[in-house]
């Protein structure tokens, strides 16, 4: 039971620079019964999920292996107007990782912009909250969290996948197998249809020995006589 309950809870990170908000977060999502980790900047977000920033080149962030996090993340819901990056490049920033862009990302503001939202939602966000969130706008993100536990790893999903020669060879001897079996059935028929026939021929052998001539005149020599 305890194994079950802990591959249930869902793990969420939470991005505002605000720690009213912060807070206000945490305990919503503590009461769905989720593991919270906040943060108060994308950067730190980014560290945290093992993403690191090249100051070089901003547009392309590399994957550390060694600052890799290993613990499952289910949702990352952060503020939009925050300093440095904002919630838009961070989440513009995860979905061009491999590794991080299944993850669902909503996006809360105490600005109701439509173009923003609109921006958001092409990005690839799952929701747009505007602030203060409400425990309804919580439980509306199960669904999505539920997505990430029903995922199959990609190593479960390659031996599905990769057909071997060995396979092969076992299905065509499976459609090789059947065309043997129906020419033995056949001359099975074949030698029970001779036999049928062997045995017609001596039933009109039989016959024919009945009604032959001499036969017939015996039969007519004695009713002369008689």
């Amino acid at each position: 039971m305890g194994m079950a309950a802990a591959d249930l809870q869902f793990h969420v990170l939470a991005v505002d620079d605000s720690l009213i908000d912060r807070k206000l977060i945490e305990r919503l999502f503590r009461i769905s019964s989720c593991q919270v980790t906040t943060v108060d900047s994308g950067s730190k977000a980014l560290e945290f999920l093992g993403l690191q920033e090249e100051h070089d080149d901003l547009n392309h962030p590399c994957v550390s292996p060694s600052n890799q996090q290993e613990v499952e993340i289910n949702l990352i819901i952060t503020d939009y107007c925050m300093p440095g990056m904002t919630g838009y490049d961070l989440l513009k920033k995860i979905k061009e990782s491999a590794s991080l862009r299944n993850i669902p990302v909503v996006i809360m503001s105490s600005e109701n912009v439509p173009s923003r939202i609109s921006r958001c939602l092409e990005e690839g966000a799952e929701e747009f909250f505007l602030k203060p969130v409400r425990l309804s706008d919580v439980n509306k993100l199960r669904p999505h969290m539920m997505k990430t536990k029903c995922k199959i790893p990609k190593q479960q999903q390659q031996p599905e996948i990769i057909v071997t020669q060995d396979n092969q060879e076992s299905i065509d001897i499976t459609y090789v197998v059947p065309p043997e079996e129906n020419q033995e059935s056949d001359n099975t028929l074949q030698q029970q249809k001779s036999q049928d026939n062997s045995n017609n021929n001596n039933k009109r052998k039989a016959i024919e020995e009945n009604i032959s001539p001499g036969r017939t005149r015996q039969r007519l020599s004695s009713l002369t006589t008689v």
